[in-house]
Formats: C-alpha cells, sequence, structure tokens
C-alpha cells in the first residue's frame, strides 16, 4: 500500500505527456459515473457526520451592509470529486502499464552516447592507429 501511495504521488506530480493524456480522456469519460459514486453512495455516509446529504450545501456569511454568502463547500464537493477520479484513473495507468509489460516486448534501449572523457580516449586512441 505504501509502494503505491508513493507511485500515486509521482504520477500526480510528475506524470509524463501521456499519463497525463489518460487522465484527461478518463477523467471526461468517468466524471459522470464517479460524480454520482460520491454524491449517490458516499455522501450518504458522510451527511452522517455533516448533518447534510451533500457537501456543496456548506456556506457561511460575511456580516456587513449587505451580507455576503460564501459557498465553499462546492469547493469542498469538487474537490473531493477529484481526488476519486484522480485515485480511478491512476489505478487504470497502473494496470495499462503493467498489462503492457506482460505481453508486449520490452522496447530496445537505445545505445549509450559516450561521455567526454570516453569521447577523448577514442581521439587519442585513434592518433595512436595513425602512427
Amino acid at each position: 500500500m505504501k509502494k503505491t501511495l508513493i507511485e500515486f504521488k509521482k504520477f500526480a506530480i510528475k506524470g509524463n505527456v501521456f499519463d497525463m493524456a489518460v487522465g484527461v480522456i478518463i477523467g471526461g469519460a468517468f466524471g459522470r459515473i464517479v460524480t454520482s459514486f460520491v454524491n449517490d453512495i458516499i455522501m450518504p455516509f458522510i451527511s452522517l457526520l455533516t448533518g447534510r446529504v451533500t457537501l456543496s450545501e456548506l456556506t457561511f456569511i460575511i456580516p456587513g451592509i449587505q451580507p455576503v454568502e460564501v459557498n465553499y463547500g462546492q469547493l469542498l464537493q469538487n474537490i473531493f470529486d477529484f481526488l476519486i477520479i484522480a485515485i480511478i484513473v491512476f489505478m487504470m495507468v497502473k494496470m495499462a502499464k503493467r498489462i503492457r509489460e506482460k505481453y508486449l516486448p520490452p522496447l530496445p534501449d537505445e545505445p549509450k552516447k559516450p561521455s567526454k572523457e570516453e569521447e577523448l580516449l577514442i581521439e587519442i586512441r585513434d592518433m595512436l592507429k595513425e602512427k
């Protein structure tokens, strides 16, 4: 579990272009399903703690001549939805990676470029051969 959390952190912070593209596509495609899962399955349990069906109903009022209502609950609801989507996308990418590694042959390694020292040694060797 700890290794998975470390991999998730690397994915969320440093993911490559393919991972990010997959995240955008799958996140958009499964957005409604995840929102329904959160609203219909998870939020009823959270409502036991908060006394509300959804977090989006949470507000506070800034008093003044014209009181202002701040709807911070919708932000919390969107963050919660995002975290669920991110976890699902991460698990799907991880599963796709395992399938790819299992069924597709590994790509050949690119030849390493010689370092500056190696290039100098090759040059010296070639000069000695010429003499």
